[in-house]
């Protein structure tokens, strides 16, 4: 017997489950009132007059003003009018026949909202966040660098110009490695959760949340730097090797195509060229995939540093090699790109594809919450991240929701595999903070469930808000039977947009859940109309919250 949701069960069949997160609703309606009984009198050729009643049926249920404090979502009370021919009257024979009240489906639709108008001074504050901060202080800082080098003001890069290009990229590889985010995560959760105020909590979760800022800018000025150190290499290439010279502008030219691919019009919009030229050619070829680039890099490193300008011989002793910054920039690049493919394996999976849009993929091992896991068909390319559901580190297994939305996904649920490609380094997703806060609150749309259910199943001082389009048909029994199982109803709304006609006021939904819940943040997974919405609201209203990132 499938699990069934705590607000009933569906009742017809499985729409996009997209469509449920366009535009923003009221949480309620206003019915009008209609008469209990109209007689209607219609004069005919002979004496008898013709009384037609129209007879109105009301559900004993009623529309609940607020789900907050029940934490279900309630059914709303819909008129169904019944008509039917007086009691003694005989209907004509080519009347139809009046249709079963029980059976009569009315169409509802919440009336559109006012849109709220954002101040300009909030809009600019959630435009440049802490990615943009970091970015913007990252990549000036190194600007400021390479000016000062240009005017012959800064010695250390006269010297040592390619540690300054492998030392950015370093720290760029560093910010996007699975072993080193863990790490920063549990030196803030461990390090923070029993004594640091909210303010210092809300801080270290921005920080977290928003390294790819230093990611993109270390990227960035790494690509500077090279272009600058390889146009002084050939400004005075009448004393440099040619072989210096070839690798400086190879190792150039693939880094700053890898630069350019991840821009976010190509990132968002070319998914697989992002996928074969950054991650490919930039970092992930430097192990794998192309050796040249590997050789190329190490190259012009070793080339670099071992060719004196100054007499043109080649220094061979080993003293000076390992003397030098690049080198052992170089050795730390490689070894941060190679640890989470070490874990790179092919794991068995199982594929529940409970409607067309969404395949429930479940995987050996339990894993603690808020982590994210990439999956591939293939071992080196086209690595897709999902959010993991799981009961626990002890539990036997592990689950992921993917929703029908490109070639890979859409495949999934035409060709489900038996098994797929995985690094068991999982990488720590904003969620994975939730540990340092008492309590909080989870708010998701769709296919967003993924990423926030394992918050709200191990932890009990989260609370639930799924907003979807008929749930349990569109994910299935599983998903339907771990909320079940773990989330009391006083702990979650989970509210079906088909069945209320729309969304909710998911602002005015999230401030009577932070005040009767008492939570200290929120954490946000939606599209990015949704998502707007909300930090937009949570912001006007002084709420803490943390929405969902495009930039990895």
């Amino acid at each position: 017997m499938s699990p069934s949701w705590p607000h009933g069960e569906p009742t017809s069949q499985t729409q996009a489950f997209d469509d449920a997160e366009k535009g923003m609703y009221d949480n309620s309606e206003k019915l009008p009132t209609i008469p209990d009984l109209v007689h209607h009198h219609s004069s005919s050729l002979d004496d008898e007059k013709a009384v037609l009643q129209i007879e109105t049926v009301l559900p004993d249920r009623h529309l609940t003003a607020s789900p907050v404090h029940e934490g279900i979502t309630p059914f709303s009370s819909v008129p169904v009018l019944s008509l039917l021919w007086p009691q003694g009257w005989q209907a004509p024979a080519n009347a139809t026949p009046a249709p079963d009240p029980s059976t009569v489906v009315v169409k509802k639709t919440l009336p559109d909202r006012p849109k709220k108008k954002i101040s300009r001074w909030i809009l600019f504050q959630l435009w440049f966040n802490t990615y943009r901060k970091f970015f913007t202080f990252v990549v000036t800082l190194n600007l400021v660098g390479i000016l000062l080098a240009a005017l012959g003001k800064f010695a250390y890069a006269e010297t040592h110009m390619g540690a300054l290009v492998l030392g950015n990229l370093l720290c760029a590889i560093l910010m996007r490695n699975e072993l080193f985010l863990r790490f920063l995560y549990i030196i803030a959760i461990y390090g923070l959760r029993s004594w640091a105020p909210i303010s210092f909590k809300l801080a270290a979760t921005s920080v977290l949340q928003h390294v790819g800022g230093i990611h993109s800018g270390c990227a960035l000025s790494g690509a500077g730097w090279l272009v600058y150190k390889v146009v002084d290499i050939i400004r005075y290439r009448a004393v440099q090797h040619p072989t210096v010279i070839a690798t400086g502008i190879i190792t150039n030219v693939f880094v700053i195509i890898s630069v350019l691919s991840a821009f976010p019009w190509v990132r968002n919009t070319h998914h697989n060229v992002f996928e074969r030229h950054h991650r490919f050619i930039g970092w992930l070829g430097l192990a794998v995939c192309h050796p040249f680039l590997f050789r190329a890099t190490w190259a012009f490193v070793i080339l670099g540093n071992s060719y004196d300008i100054k007499t043109g011989e080649w220094r061979a002793d080993a003293n000076s090699l390992l003397s030098a910054q690049e080198l052992w920039f170089a050795v730390f690049m490689t070894v941060f790109v190679l640890i989470p493919w070490v874990t790179l394996r092919e794991v068995p999976v199982e594929v529940e594809i409970p409607s067309p849009r969404v395949a429930v993929l479940r995987f050996n091992r339990g894993m603690q919450q808020g982590l994210l896991g990439r999956i591939s068909r293939t071992s080196i390319m086209e690595y897709h991240a999902f959010g993991i559901i799981s009961e626990g580190r002890k539990s036997p297994y592990h689950y992921m929701i993917c929703g029908v939305q490109g070639d890979f996904t859409r495949g999934l649920v035409a060709d489900p595999p038996k098994t797929v490609w995985t690094r068991e380094l999982k990488f720590a997703g904003v969620g994975h903070a939730s540990a340092m806060f008492k309590r909080g609150i989870r708010i998701c749309t769709g296919t967003g469930i993924g990423a926030a259910l394992s918050t709200c199943i191990q932890s009990p001082n989260w609370f639930l808000i799924w907003i979807g389009s008929d749930q349990e048909r569109t994910f299935g029994p599983t998903i339907a039977g771990l909320i079940r199982k773990h989330i009391e109803p006083e702990r979650m709304i989970l509210w079906d947009s088909k069945k209320r006609g729309g969304r909710p006021d998911t602002v005015q939904l999230l401030k009577d859940t932070w005040t009767s819940f008492g939570a200290e943040v929120i954490f946000i997974t939606s599209n990015m109309q949704g998502n707007d919405e909300m930090m937009q609201g949570c912001r006007a209203a002084g709420l803490h919250a943390f929405g969902t990132l495009w930039d990895f």
